[in-house]
């Protein structure tokens, strides 16, 4: 019987053309012996199964032209496990071999894997070393953690940072040693052992071994991929989806219960519906859509459900999704917190509809025009001195006021459009006639003066937060919840604490008076705002200031102070 060996030994690159997904490190190293420019010194850091130690081998079989199997491989490189030999003395013991030239070839090769792993003072009796190394000697030091290595090492080195493998060369990568090996393998089934492998080529030599020898015939397919490998099939995801989207929450939560049953995380449901939301997201456009790693088949139903799927609801679902999975680990009853999340992604389009339908008809109140009967013929721009909205800036505030025209425009009666912006109102040409300049009554007449209470006030006020709320505008939510009172019958004067919620209150201060105006029908209603600094009480927290508190209280304190002389802060 022969001897099985793994595919990751028997496939192990023997030259820097075999190395798959680092050709920046490659073709450097080769660049550098060909040029006779090679580092004594050098350091690869990178994730586990990159191919760092690979490339230690090569190069020092390269700059001695050694031959795979030379025997000469044997004297001229050595290999140090740093992980198991990190000691002072195992150090020294290395330095004492250096001294020694070599027997064949030009250069003693030193491969020092793990070197993280060193001790501190095996990393010191090894600096001078390292700084000064003989003509003949190389060191290659490797590590998955390059920030535990002191820098007075690194300062040393030239350093060689490996990438994370992509999928799509390790996909291809297992296609090559498929063919050579006569396994039919399906392309889905390579990229999801590509995806398992999170980029280390080693771990997914690992788990194709481990594939072939559970599938039938030497068969890898898709199906027998995601058991062997439990993983959950995106075809569920593709479902789960098309539910939520059509808002058929039992649907919903029929499948979720479908894949608890076969043996599930929830957490690790809400963790792949997240990573499926945002490839239907990347799917929304062209240039975006080569950052999914899947393959071409799948990329069709990407993009196939992209284009039913609203760019809201996806973003609205990952901010639901991430806030699931945040708090799924401290969850009491982690099945219903999933569920939950369901329950509002399935109403999440209706919500979406609400929201823009709301928003829409605030739009539409607030440009509203004067009664029919009450029109009049519309007065040119020229006629026309300020907003109405100027009116409204609050009282008590530094707010700086517009300035006052020279010439006075014509006295208006009524007025079916005013200006929104400074922009639009131009000064009064000479020699038109000049009257005083309109009351503040006599600009709001495209309101009524119903006459209103406290408690219609509160609604009102109340629909208008709740709406700030339901936009995720926390910050302005806050100010509306501040205490308010009602004062000559039409101000409304909000109390607020400090001037950084002034400043808030400033950024939507004429949408709430227009929405107070339109729903109260009041157009003489004003607002102004109260601040009230709180009073914080500071608390001594060092020696000295909990001294000087007791010493307001007994002054004979500190007449002992000087007597003995204390010293309060120790």
């Amino acid at each position: 019987m022969e001897q099985f060996v793994v595919s990751a030994r028997k496939y192990r690159p023997q030259g820097f053309d075999e190395v798959v997904g680092q050709s920046h490190i490659t073709t450097t190293l080769k660049n550098a012996v060909d040029n006779n420019q090679l580092a004594q010194a050098l350091l690869f850091c990178g994730p586990r199964g990159v191919g760092k130690t690979t490339c230690a081998r090569i190069l020092a079989r390269m700059i001695n032209e050694f031959d795979e199997n030379s025997d000469a491989n044997a004297l001229n490189i050595f290999e140090l496990d740093a992980a198991s030999n990190n000691s002072v003395d195992d150090i020294r013991n290395l330095i004492d071999q250096v001294r020694y030239p070599p027997q064949y070839g030009k250069y003693k090769v030193y491969i020092i894997d793990e070197v993280h792993m060193l001790s501190n003072a095996a990393f010191n009796a090894f600096l001078k070393t390292l700084e000064e190394p003989p003509s003949y000697a190389i060191f290659i030091l490797a590590t998955t953690e390059k920030h535990k290595v002191i820098p007075t090492i690194l300062s040393r080195c030239q350093i060689f940072d490996f990438s994370r493998i992509q999928v799509s060369d390790i996909a291809d990568h297992l296609k090559g040693i498929a063919d050579r090996e006569s396994i039919t393998a399906e392309e889905e089934a390579l990229h999801l052992i590509a995806q398992k492998a999170d980029g280390a080529l080693r771990d997914a030599l690992s788990i194709f071994d481990l594939i072939v020898t559970f599938s039938e015939n030497r068969n890898v397919t898709y199906q027998s991929t995601i058991s062997n490998l439990h993983i959950l099939d995106y075809e569920y995801y593709f479902k789960v989806v098309n539910h939520l989207t059509a808002e058929s929450l039992s649907e919903t939560l029929l499948i979720f219960d479908e894949i608890l049953k076969q043996g599930f995380d929830g957490h690790n449901f809400v963790t792949g519906l997240s990573e499926h939301l945002r490839n239907l997201m990347v799917c929304k456009d062209q240039a975006t859509v080569q950052l999914m790693e899947v393959p071409e088949t799948a990329k069709v139903k990407y993009i196939e459900q992209a284009q039913n799927t609203s760019l809201s609801f996806i973003l609205s679902a990952l901010n639901i999704l991430s806030k699931c999975d945040l708090s799924y680990k401290t969850s009491k009853n982690q099945r219903l917190h999933v569920e939950l999340a369901l329950m509002k992604l399935t109403h999440l389009n209706t919500a979406i509809s609400l929201a823009t339908h709301e928003e829409n008809g605030l739009k539409k109140k607030s440009s509203l025009k004067a009664p029919e009967e009450n029109k009049k013929p519309s007065p040119t721009l020229d006629q026309v001195k300020l907003s109405t909205q100027v009116a409204e800036q609050p009282k008590n505030l530094a707010t700086p006021a517009f300035p006052k025209p020279t010439s006075k425009p014509s006295k208006l009666k009524s007025t079916s459009r005013i200006p929104t912006a400074i922009s639009e109102v131009k000064p009064v040409r000479s020699g038109e006639e000049k009257e005083s300049a309109p009351k503040p009554e006599e600009t709001k007449e495209t309101y009524g003066q119903e006459p209103f209470d406290f408690e219609k006030l509160k609604s009102v006020w109340k629909t208008f937060a709740e709406q700030k709320k339901t936009e995720g505008k926390d910050a302005e939510y806050a100010v509306l919840k501040q205490e308010f009172k009602l004062k000559d019958k039409c101000t409304i004067v909000l109390t607020l604490t400090n001037s950084v919620k002034i400043n808030i209150l400033d950024r939507f201060r004429s949408d709430l008076i227009t929405y107070l105006k339109t729903e109260l029908d009041n157009g003489s209603l004003e607002l102004e705002t109260e601040l009230i600094e709180e009073d914080v009480k500071r608390v001594p927290y060092t020696n000295k200031e909990k001294f000087e508190h007791l010493a307001q209280k007994k002054p004979i304190l500190n007449e002992l102070k000087k007597r003995l002389g204390l010293d309060p802060d120790f």
